[in-house]
């Protein structure tokens, strides 16, 4: 991915956000449909295999999108009253997925426990 389209953005945060996507367990229908409306955890859930390679409960799905928004290829939509349940694709998002042609693929095994570590464990 050319790092000159996302300007003000640090090559590490990028690397972070890309390895995330292929270890999480998130189709690319999800982020999609999170380009152009916002979806809570709860309503990710019950859509199942239409958004998720495995079944996740609202819980779950809660934790993985923090996460998300953590890295920043997330964010809380935005009414009236204040932050609400549902999340939008934020641009850094938009353009990580624009650089991926098709379904996101799956990270290695070693990608993966690096991703869990980064995640769980961020000060070993």
């Amino acid at each position: 991915m050319d790092t000159a389209a996302l300007p003000g953005i640090d090559t590490r945060a990028l690397k972070r956000a890309r390895q995330a996507l292929g270890c999480l367990p998130f189709r690319r229908a999800l982020y999609d449909t999170l380009a152009s409306s916002a979806l809570s955890s709860s309503a990710i859930a019950t859509a199942g295999a239409t958004y998720s390679r495995r079944p996740l409960n609202a819980n779950a799905v809660e934790g993985h999108l923090i996460w998300l928004i953590q890295l920043g290829v997330l964010r809380r939509e935005v009414d009236g009253q204040g932050l609400t349940e549902r999340v939008r694709l934020t641009p850094m998002g938009r353009d990580l997925l624009s650089a991926i042609p098709g379904e996101i693929p799956c990270s290695s095994p070693l990608s993966r426990l690096g991703h869990w570590l980064r995640r769980h464990r961020p000060r070993i």
